[in-house]
């Protein structure tokens, strides 16, 4: 009982960025807090004697009590702060957690991040909104899914979709999305953005810090593939518009490499991933900065045949005409 006293001291310590010279009270709540081998236990995490100017088996009910004040107005000279028990987040390419809300976030808050499409075209995205402290999303739990539909035709990447939770003093969690290009926005409300008890919370956060390792190495593996996707799809979109201002030599080394690694990323093969996208970013960096150079040297070309025009022009201004009457 001592020991798992300890923890959840900590815990609170750590979620909160605190040290103990921070600390103004420790107040205990609850019977077994009488105990003296808990209050020594918490005087040694804390550095603080515990507050015991209130009555352990009543200070849930006089805070409740301050918080129902609170609320009906009665009590105007005290702040009362709520915090989010979990992080808030969506489902992103490769079935990763994107968190918006960091866990212990003070309510009311609100957030915002601009997300894209992961195909050319796609008409819609489907924003799945979760709940958790793991990496990956099907390790968290769904609060809620919609849809954002009739995005117009466009290569990936270019829509800019506007993601926002909203987060009132009642921890309703209000979740938009809203194309920019259109302004079209769906929106999906979850009255109860917890609904978990207190063990399941603990539980999920002592989850997520057991497979924290384990978690990071499956979230690098994602992020890994969304990477080589990407630059697969801007290699593409590179040799498409530098094809004809650069050697084909060039562009068949370039495609050699694009076609290298499209291989590593269909075998699974992680190593060759890494090995393959470092040599095919060299190349293709090589590539555009001889298209800024190229573009720089006809820069510089108009720049001198401009000036060549002004000094022509400079030199006509020389001549001035003038009358003049001849005198015997």
């Amino acid at each position: 009982l001592v020991e798992r006293t300890k923890q959840p001291v900590r815990q609170a310590l750590k979620d909160a960025g605190l040290s103990q010279s921070d600390i103004d009270e420790v107040i205990l709540v609850g019977g077994s807090t009488r105990i003296p081998a808990v209050v020594e236990a918490v005087r040694k995490e804390t550095g603080k004697e515990p507050n015991k100017s209130v009555n352990p088996d009543e200070v849930v009910a006089m805070g409740a009590a301050i918080q129902g004040g609170v609320i009906s107005g009665d009590v105007k000279d005290i702040v009362l702060l709520d915090v989010t028990p979990l992080s808030l987040g969506i489902e992103t390419m490769g079935g990763v957690f994107t968190k918006l809300i960091d866990r212990n976030t003070t309510i009311p808050t609100s957030k915002s991040q601009v997300f894209s499409t992961a195909a050319d075209n796609q008409p819609a995205v489907d924003v799945h909104v979760l709940q958790g402290e793991r990496q990956m999303a099907a390790d968290n739990k769904t609060l809620g899914r919609f849809q954002l539909t009739d995005i117009p035709p466009a290569p990936r990447g270019i829509p800019q979709i506007e993601v926002t939770f909203d987060i009132d003093k009642n921890g309703i969690v209000n979740v938009s999305a809203k194309d920019l290009g259109t302004g079209k926005e769906q929106t999906i409300t979850i009255k109860s953005s917890s609904g978990l008890t207190d063990e399941e919370i603990d539980r999920m956060v002592k989850d997520a810090e057991a497979n924290a390792e384990a978690d990071k190495k499956r979230r690098e593996e994602a992020d890994l593939r969304n990477e080589v996707d990407q630059l697969v799809f801007q290699t593409d979109k590179v040799l498409a518009d530098l094809k004809d201002k650069v050697s084909e030599e060039e562009v068949k080394k370039a495609e050699a490499a694009r076609d290298e690694l499209k291989a590593a990323i269909e075998a699974n093969d992680l190593d060759q991933m890494k090995a393959k996208r470092d040599a095919l970013n060299e190349i293709v960096q090589n590539l555009t900065v001889k298209l800024y150079e190229q573009a720089a040297a006809q820069a510089q070309a108009a720049q001198g045949d401009g000036q060549a025009q002004a000094d022509t022009n400079a030199a006509g201004d020389d001549v001035v005409d003038a009358e003049f009457e001849e005198i015997d």
